[in-house]
């Protein structure tokens, strides 16, 4: 039986990806598991794809639990302190409490565009004000780059959580 087709759809709509090349794989391949329950269990319990949250930790942080942006965003899916503070986090470092609250806030913001996962990312980068004021994705240059970078760091991991799925099934 042959492996099954890469899937390139979220959401039944096309996902907007130039290439997923040798260096997406590569670090997928490389933090494809650190996380997993914490990621399985959080994004489930909010209805987000868990390969989807992976792409978005690997784009935020590079897997990273104490990375800080010079904005000041802090740990795995790089949380502002006011969103935060907003979602009663305390300690933004400990990769269960940040990975809750940004599958948390990402589910809000899903749920205010429509559960347009290109829209929620372009909201999770810019800011939800952002993309209210553009009616759609801001055209922020960094912004459009980032919602790519998600994308193909999603389509690896969803396509690689298939290949497992895949291959135990086959026994």
């Amino acid at each position: 039986m042959a492996s099954p087709e890469p899937d390139t759809r979220i959401g039944g709509r096309p996902i907007p990806v130039v290439r997923s090349d040798a260096r997406y794989m590569r670090h997928v391949r490389r933090t494809h598991h650190l996380y997993h329950s914490i990621i399985n269990r959080v994004a489930n319990r909010y209805g987000v794809d868990p390969a989807l949250v992976k792409a978005i930790i690997m784009a935020e942080s590079g897997y990273n639990p104490r990375a800080v942006s010079d904005r000041g965003a802090r740990g795995l899916m790089q949380i502002m302190p006011q969103t935060a503070r907003s979602l009663g986090v305390a300690d933004s470092f400990d990769p269960e409490h940040n990975i809750t609250a940004g599958v948390r806030y990402f589910r809000q913001l899903m749920d205010t565009v429509a559960d347009d996962p290109a829209l929620a990312l372009a909201a999770y980068n810019a800011g939800p004000e952002k993309v209210r004021r553009y009616n759609g994705i801001p055209p922020y240059r960094a912004t459009r780059r980032y919602i790519k970078n998600v994308m193909a760091y999603y389509l690896c991991y969803r396509n690689i959580s298939r290949q497992e799925s895949y291959e135990a099934d086959q026994g």
